[in-house]
């Protein structure tokens, strides 16, 4: 089977921005309370993304930020993604690691907090490039850590934390991917119905998945 993720080894090219549907059987199109990323997209994530057969899902470790406070990694819950087969790879670091970061979690920029000279708000600064330093030394080599997040309203506006998180992702030594759309909608013939989670703002439909791929220098 035709592995992506090698492809991607040989390029440093971006892909594009991909849209993920549930398939139009699948009963629960949403996430279920405090998660982020709904279990159908888990799966593809482990099978389709990285090139598996469907048989043999990549392992995979999911881990839950809900605040970013001093002394977060202690509060983070963990979730193993594996199968039997997993310890005959060999692997001793994870592969994939995907952080659901639920937008109540993350600092909204405001005029009245201090910023640095890059823009940054001073509490991403302070807690987010630990964060993408730690994550990654924990990834082997061309291993993949993966961004679930959503929008969410504030006075009124929509805020995006992507790009925040990104551009402390890259000073950490990662490398930008692909920003995958999740839709928490069922297709119906030629539109979609949205069936969304009780914590999500209003308009929202929809999570973001990123994908970034460890640099390692020489």
């Amino acid at each position: 089977m035709p592995n992506p993720i090698a492809r991607r080894r040989r390029t440093a090219h971006l892909l594009p921005t991909t849209v993920w549907l549930p398939a139009p059987d699948e009963p629960n199109a949403a996430p279920i309370p405090g998660a982020v990323l709904p279990a159908w997209a888990l799966d593809k994530i482990r099978t389709d993304f990285v090139g598996r057969p469907a048989d043999r899902p990549a392992p995979l470790l999911k881990i839950a930020i809900r605040d970013t406070a001093p002394g977060m990694d202690a509060r983070i819950p963990t979730t193993p993604f594996t199968t039997p087969t997993d310890h005959e790879d060999g692997a001793k670091k994870p592969f994939l690691l995907l952080a659901e970061l639920h937008p109540d979690t993350l600092p909204v920029p405001t005029d009245d907090l201090p910023s640095d000279p890059s823009g940054l708000p001073s509490a991403l600064e302070d807690s987010w490039p630990d964060f993408f330093h730690r994550a990654h030394r924990l990834l082997p080599d061309y291993g993949l850590l993966l961004l679930a997040t959503r929008q969410r309203r504030q006075a009124g506006h929509l805020t995006d934390p992507l790009g925040t998180l990104i551009a402390s992702a890259r000073t950490a030594g990662f490398r930008y991917l692909q920003h995958i759309v999740v839709a928490y909608a069922h297709p119906v013939g030629d539109h979609l119905v949205p069936v969304v989670p009780a914590d999500i703002s209003r308009g929202v439909a929809h999570c973001d998945l990123i994908a970034l791929s460890t640099i390692r220098h020489a």
